[in-house]
Order: C-alpha cells, then sequence, then structure tokens
C-alpha cells in the first residue's frame, strides 16, 4: 500500500482516505504530541532575554565579568540544555519501545518540569543554573523523538507531512511565546527576580499541560504491533480512523503494518539488540538512511538557523536595532514570521508541493539572506560599533540586513527545520525507528551544543570569525546543503511508512534523484501484478463452477 496521494486539507478533499479518518481523535492527538514541539521552542526563545537580564546576572554572580568571559559563561549557559538533550534523545529509544509512546511523554514531562524548578530555586547557584537546564535538557531532549515518531505513526500517508509538522510548528509557536514574554516582562516590570523567571515559567506551563493531554491519548497502533498485541493494535487503529474492524481501508493498513514488521523481525531472526544492531549496520539501505539524517542535522545546525532563533536580540543589535527593549520587540516580529512560515510550509509545502521542494525553498532564502547580512557587515562598520553614524544609504541597507534576518527565519521555517524531523521519523522500519530516531536526534543536539556553544565567540572581532564571516560560513554551509538535499535525499510525500523500502532499492548515488519515480514504478507493476491475478482466479473460478 503506497499510501495515496497527497491531499489538499483546505479544500476537503481526501483522495483516497474514508472521509471519517478525518476526525477529532486524530487532530486531538496531533495537538497534543505536536505541542511536545514548544519544548524546544521556549528554550530556544528564553534563554537569551533571561541571560541578558541584569537581575539574573547579579543574582548568580557574574554581571561583574568582562566580555569575553561573559560570552563563555552565556555559551555554557545557553547550550546546556542541548548537553542534557543528547542523553535524552539517546535515552528516548529504550522508553519509546520498552514503556509506549505515552508513558515515554509523561516522563520526559516530569524531567522537564523537575529541571526548570531546579534553575528557577537557584538562591545564587550557577551550579544550580547548569544543573536544572541540563536535566530539563534531557526531557526536550526526548520531546524530538517521542513526538515526530508518534505523530508519523498515527498520521494517515496522505496528511503525515501536515500532522508531523505540527510538532515543527510548536517549535516556532513556543518561541513566539518566549519572545512575547521576554519583551512584555521587559516593558512593564523592573528588572527584578520577577522579570526573569516569569518568562521562564513559561516552560513549566507547557510541560504541565503536555502532561495532562497525555492522560486522554491512545497509544500508537505500531507500537501495539511492534510488542505482539494486535488486537489492541486494531481496537486502537480503529478509533483513530473512526472506522469499524472488517472496513477494507482499516484492513489494508493494519495487515501491511502487521506484514512489514514480521518481514523486518525475520530478515534479522528475532535476536534482540544485535538483530537490531545488525538491521541498522549491515542492511546497506537502513545504514544509508542513518546517514541521511545524520548529515541532514549537520547541514542543518551549521547553516546558522538555530542558532539565530536562540541569539536574535544580539543579532539585531549588529544590524543596528539598538536598546534591549527595541531589539526584544523586534524578536517578537521575528516569533510570528517563523510561526507563519511553519503554517505556511505545513498546509501548503510538506505534502502537495512535497519535502523536497519545500525543503530546497527554505534553503535557498535562508542563503540569500546569509549572504547580504555578511556582505553588509563586512562593508558598513555597524557591528560592536555604537560611536558609528551610518549615512542615509547605509540605513537603507541596514534595513534590508534586518529584513534578511526575518526572510532567514522564513526560510529556515519552511526548510531545514521542518525537513530534519520528517526525514528522521519516516525514512526507518518500524523495528529500528525509535533506536535511528534516537541516534538521528543525539546528532542534531551534539551540533546544537556545537554551535550555541561557538557562535557567542565566532562573533568576537579579536578572537573570532568576525560578524560578517560568520554569516559568510553560514552562507556557505547552506550552499553546501541545499546541493547535497537535490542530489541526495529522497520524496517521500504521500507514501505510507512500509512503502517508504521502495525508495532505497535503487543504488545510494541515484536515490535522490530517482528514487521517487522508481518507487511510482514499483507501485504500478504491482498494482497491475494484484488485477492480474484478480482476474486470473476469477476466470479459474468461473472454470470451475462450469465444470461442477
Amino acid at each position: 500500500m503506497a499510501g495515496g496521494a497527497a491531499i489538499n486539507i483546505l479544500k476537503f478533499n481526501t483522495g483516497g482516505l474514508p472521509k471519517e479518518t478525518l476526525n477529532w481523535r486524530l487532530w486531538f492527538a496531533v495537538f497534543a504530541f505536536g505541542l511536545l514541539g514548544a519544548a524546544r521552542g521556549v528554550d530556544e526563545g528564553l534563554i537569551t532575554g533571561v541571560f541578558n537580564s541584569t537581575a539574573f546576572k547579579k543574582q548568580v554572580g557574574i554581571n561583574d565579568l568582562d566580555g569575553s568571559a561573559l560570552a563563555s559563561v552565556k555559551g555554557n549557559v545557553s547550550s546546556m540544555v542541548q548537553l542534557g538533550s543528547v542523553l535524552g534523545a539517546l535515552f528516548a529509544f529504550v522508553v519509546c519501545d520498552r514503556w509506549g509512546r505515552i508513558w515515554a511523554t509523561r516522563q520526559l514531562c516530569a524531567l522537564w518540569l523537575i529541571g526548570i524548578s531546579i534553575m528557577m530555586a537557584n538562591s545564587g547557584s550557577m551550579a544550580a543554573v547548569y544543573v536544572g537546564r541540563f536535566i530539563a535538557g534531557v526531557g526536550i531532549g526526548e520531546t524530538v523523538v517521542v513526538g515526530p515518531v508518534y505523530l508519523s505513526e498515527i498520521s494517515p500517508a496522505p496528511i503525515r507531512g501536515l500532522c508531523t509538522c505540527a510538532f515543527t510548528g510548536s517549535v516556532y509557536l513556543g518561541i513566539l511565546v518566549a519572545y512575547v514574554a521576554n519583551y512584555a516582562t521587559h516593558k512593564t516590570m523592573d528588572d527584578t527576580f520577577t522579570s526573569w523567571a516569569l518568562p521562564t515559567s513559561v516552560h513549566l506551563m507547557f510541560a504541565g499541560i503536555i502532561l495532562i493531554l497525555s492522560f486522554f491519548q491512545l497509544e500508537s497502533p505500531r507500537h501495539f504491533i511492534r510488542t505482539g498485541q494486535r488486537e489492541k493494535a486494531l481496537a486502537t487503529l480503529c478509533k483513530l480512523r473512526g472506522l469499524p474492524a472488517d472496513h477494507p481501508y482499516l484492513l489494508d493498513e493494519i495487515t501491511a503494518i502487521d506484514v512489514s514488521f514480521q518481514e523486518e523481525k525475520e530478515a534479522t531472526l528475532g535476536l534482540g539488540w544485535k538483530g537490531v544492531a545488525k538491521e541498522i549496520f549491515t542492511v546497506k539501505r537502513n545504514s544509508y538512511r542513518l546517514f541521511l539524517t545524520n548529515l541532514a542535522q549537520i547541514m542543518a545546525c551549521w547553516s546558522g538557523g538555530s542558532s539565530i532563533t536562540v541569539y536574535a536580540p544580539d543579532l539585531f543589535n549588529l544590524v543596528d536595532i539598538t536598546g534591549e527593549e527595541q531589539s526584544l520587540f523586534s524578536t517578537v516580529i521575528f516569533g510570528v514570521v517563523k510561526f507563519v512560515s511553519a503554517v505556511v510550509c505545513a498546509l501548503f509545502l510538506v505534502d502537495l508541493a512535497g519535502r523536497k521542494r519545500s525543503l530546497i525553498t527554505g534553503i535557498i532564502l535562508q542563503t540569500i539572506a546569509m549572504f547580504y547580512i555578511a556582505i553588509f557587515l563586512n562593508l558598513v562598520p555597524i557591528a560592536n560599533n555604537p560611536g558609528f553614524e551610518p549615512s542615509p544609504s547605509q540605513n537603507k541597507a541596514s534595513q534590508g540586513a534586518i529584513a534578511m534576518i526575518y526572510i532567514s527565519g522564513a526560510g529556515w521555517a519552511l526548510g531545514w527545520n521542518s525537513g530534519q524531523y520528517l526525514l528522521s521519523s519516516e525514512l526507518f522500519p518500524l523495528r529500528i525507528r525509535a533506536i535511528c530516531s534516537s541516534i538521528t536526534m543525539c546528532m542534531h543536539f551534539l551540533c546544537q551544543y556545537a554551535t550555541n556553544r561557538a557562535l557567542p565567540n565566532m562573533l568576537l572581532e579579536d578572537h573570532g570569525l568576525t560578524p560578517h564571516g560568520t554569516f559568510y560560513f553560514f552562507g556557505i554551509m547552506s550552499i553546501i546543503g541545499g546541493v547535497w538535499v537535490w542530489l541526495c535525499v529522497p520524496e517521500a510525500a504521500g507514501r505510507s511508512l512500509e512503502s517508504i523500502d521502495k525508495l532505497f532499492d535503487l543504488p545510494w548515488y541515484k536515490i535522490g534523484l530517482h528514487g521517487k519515480a522508481y518507487a511510482e514504478a514499483r507501485d504500478r507493476e504491482q498494482e497491475q501484478q494484484f488485477v492480474n491475478e484478480k482476474k486470473e482466479a476469477e476466470v479459474h473460478y468461473m472454470e470451475d463452477k462450469a465444470h461442477a
């Protein structure tokens, strides 16, 4: 079952899907698990504003550090969540496979709540800030495995991209709420403990809401198949699809899931963790998938999109937005741009235009923006130069650079940020999906840790790449990433998770450019073979009936 063509959700054209499948229970599950994306977004949007609070710096005793030392501490504080997330991403597959996707969500929310509570109750201890953010990072690191995996497993194939993009959309919802919280408290409150603790409590709000919602959700049917509970899988799928157990669509779906898993299990002789390791690293199509998803994380992180989100207030200052209030307001607009772009991507691009086209479009926008900002900072000595008075033409160029930061955010939302989660959640077979997603997300957070830790130092004039050199670097990485996507990444839009295997039947160097056409040709061959076999069976039945 290939899965059918992608549908246009806005026109309510359900394609090959029974109309009952687009029911409230499916959308409620998409909302609840999509909201997990806010974990990463809230932290990226909050931490620079919190760190820039004089009250916070005084409380933890870092207010008197010089610029270089403060940049180092800032990098450590902001990247501690990423460091914890490496452990969380690795731990997530164990919890997902042993306890299921629902209990994995509950325990990650508990870690998230505990970690942020420790950070807020630091009593002037920088160690408590580090420990709290690390523990919260373990929970946040699990979200990027649990959320996309669950969403991809419960979604009908034609709208899997839309449903999975609920997670990436929530990343920007979290960022937007965090930016607004930082701006509102700065504008309406004195710089006290409350001015940084209140925005930080947004973490607690999202973690609490997601924890409560988890008690109203159904476990993934594919998890039940994996643990040998076929009857539970069928009953759960009936509820998610709103169809009776004997409906042809439902029977086709549950049979495809079951058969695919049994074939995977037989291929590795069911040899526990050794069989799983063998399936990942010795089966070429699987090892190539793992290579693809991990390289995607490297390309995405070093294109600069994530780092710009984290350090947005500082970067707006570089291009002549002066004053903390003005830079925080600019981040609010930045958050709106990213959120709207994520919604556009989910509704119009990933399923209708395809993953690959959406990804390349976003990368092109990001590349243009990075090079404009780099050239501007190279030609206009405005960065870290408060006494500089720009000419009227330089002021216009500065406004262009501000616009390009917004465009880079739109490109990141349309491209890498959506693509990296879709690739890791939908390319792998069921038996190895959780562990391979964990390995991929571990690489994601290692790269995020590296970029977030490095960026404050990269921007330094004396000991770094300089501001313009940093943006040249991001632009070059974006070009490399775009070429790689065009050549190597396959198109999986509209295909069921079980039929994605066909994309990898070709040699690795043909998958990106020819995988989709090859898989569609295989689909037509199998459909024709099924029609022929059905006709032959009908002929034999009529002949036997005539002889009788």
